[in-house]
């Protein structure tokens, strides 16, 4: 395993980069006109439904169902980007991931690569307790989240093997969860914003958080309730504000109680839309999350990025460190905290390591099959 921080190479990329700067003020002034500024193909969406999905409790749902995006010709080379908790697909496509990864020239120009973009069990259009059954829906986990994608993928699209799954804080836990279980399906793995150990400390902590306090809001009523339970607003802007957004850059946007009254008022304030039992299943589905004991598994190539300043997986622990030395053809890239970064949400703006990624997936063999 390598490691690598983005310093005097960084610094380059930013020069070069500088009227990025201007293009982003441009696509802004250009969406507020209605000019679409997608820089890839149209997303197609589509679903597929998984018959007999067995969880890992033991029950079975005679159907499920599972929503997804492609972007690009099935005959190019397969690719899969995994969102994040609470998300969906369709936040991936975003002018500062999709816009900097999917573009002519970029690391997975669409013009070359067939992108699948899954809703993960439990979220965006795909199955959910919100459809009917509520909280009597199975207590889904990482693993059966896993085992949904495995089944589109190679059931619904019939693929055997994909050149890269890529994915961003859950989708990067799901990264790894691949990689043990599934070691020979992908070329390349690209974990970002998380690491392969047990669900813990202060991450696991304020989830826990959540979860009770969604349950034990009285208006939560067992899931069986008439309205949302207002204690989910309040615990989805409090875990936000705890383990997202960088030191520095919460200090330069609330320097002042004056400046953080007005941010945490417009959060409180804010359209909050998330059914109460899905929010609650989507949190909890991490609790046994735990890669480690099956590292050595992983034969595909792997490129961890993190950020210096992320607030669920602080690299000062070693954990990272110490978990990577286990894989083969592994390197970390960790991002320095900066006025740039943001935390936890700093792998969401692709620019900070486009380059990169593109460099290190052209290194990385294609298996056979």
């Amino acid at each position: 395993m390598t490691t690598g921080t983005i310093g005097a190479g960084r610094r380059a990329v930013l020069r070069l980069g500088a009227s990025g700067l201007g293009a982003l003020a441009l696509g802004r002034e250009a969406r507020a006109q209605g000019q679409p500024q997608r820089n890839f193909p149209e997303p197609r969406e589509a679903s597929w439904v998984a018959r007999d999905f067995r969880f890992h409790t033991g029950e079975v749902m005679p159907e499920l169902r599972l929503h997804y995006r492609t972007i690009g010709d099935p005959s190019g080379e397969p690719v899969v980007v995994l969102h994040g908790t609470a998300g969906s697909g369709a936040g991936m496509l975003s002018p500062g991931f999709a816009g900097q990864l999917f573009g002519p020239g970029q690391p997975l120009d669409a013009a070359k690569h067939f992108i699948i973009l899954p809703d993960a069990l439990g979220a965006g259009r795909s199955a959910k307790p919100s459809d009917g059954l509520r909280a009597r829906f199975p207590r889904y986990n990482y693993d059966d989240m896993v085992q949904a994608q495995y089944r589109l993928l190679s059931e619904g699209l019939g693929l055997r093997r994909v050149r890269l799954i890529i994915g961003n804080s859950m989708g990067g836990m799901h990264a790894w969860v691949w990689g043990v279980t599934y070691p020979d399906f992908a070329d390349a793995l690209v974990p970002m914003a998380s690491q392969p150990t047990a669900m813990a400390s202060r991450n696991w902590l304020m989830r826990r958080m959540i979860v009770d306090g969604i349950r034990n809001d009285p208006a939560y009523m067992g899931g069986d309730y008439t309205s949302q339970p207002p204690m989910a607003r309040f615990v989805a802007v409090f875990y936000g504000i705890g383990t997202n957004g960088g030191t520095l850059a919460w200090q330069r946007n609330a320097p002042t109680t004056e400046a953080a009254n007005r941010i945490l008022e417009q959060r409180m304030a804010a359209p909050f839309n998330a059914d109460a039992n899905d929010y609650l299943y989507q949190w909890d589905s991490s609790r046994d999350y735990d890669p480690s004991p099956r590292l050595e598994r992983i034969t595909a190539h792997v490129l961890a990025i993190n950020a210096a300043d992320d607030e669920r997986n602080p690299p000062e622990t070693g954990l990272k460190d110490a978990a990577m030395k286990r894989i083969p053809n592994a390197r970390l890239l960790l991002i320095p905290a900066s006025g740039e970064t943001t935390g936890h949400a700093t792998t969401g703006n692709a620019r900070l390591y486009a380059r990169e990624l593109g460099e290190w997936l052209a290194t990385v063999p294609r298996r056979s099959g």
